[in-house]
């Protein structure tokens, strides 16, 4: 077992953003630390509500822009976002950087010969670890992650959606419910629509006749649409319009989440709600994996219409709300709080690396 005692020197901390999830991954992260005494600089590329999520947890932050959409782009402003996050940061004098997996935080760091660390549960994410593996100290990984990085790798007992979702981390607002237009007693179901641009998602896809599939779920419940583009006029009414930092208490309510966001499909089963992925990477990830084969939490699909028919039996069962809220509690019995453990991570690098792999 690991002794979490923690260290007394305060830190000079670089936390990098690059998706709207890293903020729910590092927000206590930053809470915890800055209550701690130690200061932390966040960097920030834009992409979808990134920037939107940070103002709303009223973080500052430096805009260091975006990657762009197309592969193109994303490889010309690798480099410039890194020169762009190495002028933010060199005035602030970092002890250490952490992301997760990112490229620019590993080359910035490795430039001012300061440590980075990385969370990482995207074993598909080929690029981006060609670019950010070889130049990162620490990476951070669930101990279903099916890729192996050698020595700097460290395995821990959990998922990254923990260290925002354990219970130590996070309880549900019911007045989410009636900002919907609904009671407790109305039942609705999520659908996820992504946009298939990042990189490691090229060449992908999920759901098939999105029409149809939906009028299928209509069913069981009101339909919501949780999208990363922006929605055709012919669904605009199912748009789910809340707060970003409202999802994870929709989620927790929601009858059923289907959808294509791989992250979102985890967020829903370690919140107990029954989950359907939809997307041709399905066998790809470890987290899913072992989500739906050791836990019976979440069920993935590479064809939309074999998922459908498997969805509308969780849905016919009046039960699966209660059975699914009991799976979830194995999953908690089994695993760690993994902000607590990153807190200590840190604050101990480099001895917390060796003690990690020791045990």
């Amino acid at each position: 077992m690991l002794s979490l005692k923690y260290t007394e020197k305060e830190m000079r901390i670089v936390v990098d953003i690059n998706h709207p999830a890293h903020v729910h991954y590092f927000k206590h992260f930053i809470y915890e630390m800055k209550t701690r005494g130690h200061e932390i600089l966040i960097t920030a590329s834009e992409k979808e509500v990134s920037y939107r999520l940070l103002d709303l947890y009223g973080f500052e932050y430096v805009k260091l822009g975006s990657y762009g959409k197309s592969l193109g782009e994303k490889m010309v402003n690798i480099a410039l976002l890194d020169i762009r996050m190495y002028l933010a940061v060199k005035k602030f004098k970092p002890d250490i950087f952490i992301g997760f997996g990112s490229i620019r935080a590993a080359h910035v760091a490795k430039v001012l010969n300061k440590p980075c660390i990385a969370l990482d549960d995207t074993e598909h994410a080929k690029w981006e670890h060609l670019l950010y593996v070889p130049f990162t100290d620490a990476i951070i990984t669930p101990t279903c992650f099916k890729k192996d990085f050698g020595k700097k790798q460290i395995r821990y007992e959990g998922y990254t959606e923990l260290a925002y979702l354990h219970p130590n981390r996070y309880s549900p607002d019911p007045a989410v419910i009636s900002g919907l237009g609904l009671t407790r007693d109305d039942p609705f179901i999520i659908v996820r629509f992504v946009s298939w641009d990042a990189s490691h998602d090229i060449g992908h896809h999920g759901i098939r006749n999105r029409v149809d599939f939906i009028k299928n779920l209509e069913q069981f419940g009101r339909v919501f649409i949780s999208s990363e583009g922006k929605l055709p006029q012919h669904l605009q009414d199912y748009s789910l319009k809340i707060s970003p930092e409202k999802i994870h208490d929709v989620l927790h309510f929601a009858r059923m989440y289907i959808g294509e966001g791989a992250t979102m499909a985890t967020e829903a089963a370690l919140l107990g709600t029954p989950s359907v992925l939809i997307s041709s990477l399905v066998g790809t990830m470890g987290n899913f994996i072992e989500l739906e084969k050791k836990y019976d939490l979440m069920y993935s699909f590479s064809d939309s219409a074999i998922a459908l028919p498997r969805a509308l039996d969780i849905l016919r069962d009046p039960e699966s709300k209660r059975i699914w809220a009991e799976k979830r509690e194995r999953v908690i019995r089994d695993k760690i709080d993994l902000t607590a453990y990153l807190v200590w991570f840190v604050e101990n690098y480099p001895r917390s690396l060796t003690e990690s792999k020791e045990h």
